[in-house]
Formats: structure tokens, C-alpha cells, sequence
């Protein structure tokens, strides 16, 4: 991948940190889109990030060996670990939160920096469907985690427009769309049947989705699709992020030509989560 998304994970943290910085205590208590956590959860969770990240990545220290045996397995044994992780740092100040996130997140990103981009990450992209990942996927990936968890503030505290320039949210769009030919996988398919994914809103970008003997992104303008969802900005992370029902996405959004086959894209997730 081109996109450089060091220089963007350190953007993003600088982000973060000086949106935090403003907010008073009654913001930082806030209630989020996601459920039963708040602004300062959400902050917390980045924290765990950064530290369980360093620790296993970084430092080889694995705390525990879960016997994972399914995806929905390793979904369960992660909101688990992230529920006690939130409890237990109810009892930190933000100003605690801000120093931590502020070391760990440096410490991280160098840590990033240091990994050779084709050679295999420590865990693979699970959500895309491979077992097997490169480290370069896996800082996209983490991209995608910082990301869409900061919208969620902002969505909060009614600072959303930053993320949504090209160059922070085209970067979040074109590595969830790696998760378009896994969630589509058993779907049927005609040969050359096309769907086309369209997100605007300040600009606009479409993602091809066709069928070969299988799914796969492709990078040609065909004249016609078999299908179009065309998904406003706003609304584009919240489906990837479990953050938009089906149904409510049914009614944000427009899907023209095979309805079944556009339908489909509204249970896609880019993140560890499960319906």
C-alpha cells in the first residue's frame, strides 16, 4: 500500500490528545454511541491498545494463552479483556489517561516504525479473513482502530468534519473495503457482476467489488455495475464499526440495481466485533 500510515497514526495521536485536552469533566463523561461506554472508556480502551500492543508485539509478554477455536470465540475472549479492562480504570483521572496515552502511544508508534512492512505480523487481520497477515496490513489495520474509536469522541463533542478529509478518511475507507471480497464470500455471483460502493459527503470515492470465479476489489471503471450503494459520509464507519444497524442503514442510504446483492454490505465489519 501507498498510503503512508505512520505519518498518519502520529497525526491521528496528536489528534487525539489535543481534542481531549479541551473537554470538561461533564464531555468526558459523555455517553457514546457505543454501548455502556462513555467518552473516558473510549479513551481508556485506545490506552489498552497501546499498552497490551507494546507488551505482546514489542516485548514478547503474553500474559495468557486463551484456547481460541473460532472467530466468535476470539470476539467473546476480547470483549472480555476489554470490559475488565474498562472497569478497572474507572478509578484514573483524565489527566492520568492523557500521560499514558500520550508515552504509550509514542512508544507504539516507534514500535510500528521498526517492523519490516512485507515480513508476517504477530497476529493476522482477522475481520479480511486471512490467517495470515503482513505487518503492513496490521498498521492499516491499527489505522482503522484509532480511527474510527477518536469519530466516536467526536461524534460526542461535535468535531467530526477533521476526520472526514481525504486524507484521514480515505485511508479508514480503503482498508475496510479489504474486507469486502471475505464478507461476500458466500454470496453468489455471475461472472463480471459488479457492485460498487460509493461513500460522500465533503468529497466522494467509489470502491469496485467484482466476480470472477470469486469476489475481489478491483481497481477498473466499468461503464455499468449490477449494483450501486451510494453511503453518506457520516454514516460509512458507523456500518463497518457496528455503530448503524441494517435496517438503519436501509434508511440513510440508496441502493440501486440488484438490491439483494447492495443489501448485503450493511452487515460488513471491519473491526472484531460479531452480529
Amino acid at each position: 500500500m501507498d498510503t503512508d500510515y505512520i505519518s498518519l497514526l502520529d497525526e491521528l495521536d496528536d489528534m487525539l490528545i489535543n481534542l481531549l485536552e479541551d473537554l470538561t469533566s461533564e464531555e468526558w463523561n459523555r455517553q457514546t454511541i457505543v454501548p455502556l461506554w462513555s467518552v473516558k472508556d473510549i479513551a481508556t480502551h485506545l490506552l489498552d491498545g497501546n499498552l497490551r500492543s507494546l507488551s505482546m508485539l514489542r516485548d514478547g509478554y503474553f500474559s495468557e494463552n486463551p484456547k481460541v477455536n473460532s472467530y466468535r470465540e476470539l470476539v467473546n475472549y476480547l470483549n472480555g479483556l476489554n470490559a475488565d479492562w474498562v472497569k478497572a480504570t474507572k478509578r484514573l483521572s483524565p489527566e492520568v489517561l492523557l500521560t499514558w496515552l500520550q508515552q504509550s502511544g509514542r512508544e507504539y508508534r516507534d514500535h510500528l516504525k521498526s517492523l519490516p512492512p512485507d515480513a508476517q505480523a504477530t497476529f493476522s487481520v482477522a475481520w479480511a479473513g486471512e490467517s495470515v497477515s503482513t505487518n503492513s496490513f496490521h498498521i492499516a489495520r491499527e489505522y482503522t482502530e484509532k480511527w474510527h474509536h477518536q469519530q466516536q469522541i467526536r461524534l460526542v463533542t461535535g468535531e467530526t468534519e477533521k476526520l472526514y478529509q481525504d486524507r484521514y478518511y480515505v485511508p479508514y475507507l480503503d482498508t475496510s473495503m479489504r474486507a469486502l471480497p471475505y464478507h461476500y464470500r458466500n454470496v453468489p455471483g455471475n461472472p463480471g457482476e459488479t457492485l460498487k460502493i460509493t461513500v460522500f459527503g465533503q468529497s466522494e470515492k467509489s470502491w469496485l467489488l467484482s466476480y470472477s470465479n470469486h469476489w475481489e476489489v478491483v481497481e477498473k471503471k466499468e461503464e455499468t455495475q449490477d449494483s450501486e450503494v451510494r453511503i453518506p459520509d457520516e454514516y460509512a464507519w458507523r456500518i463497518f464499526t457496528k455503530g448503524l444497524s441494517a435496517e438503519e442503514a436501509q434508511k440513510v442510504c440508496k441502493i440501486s440495481g440488484n438490491i439483494t446483492l447492495g443489501k448485503h454490505l450493511f452487515s460488513m465489519l471491519a473491526v472484531m466485533a460479531s452480529y
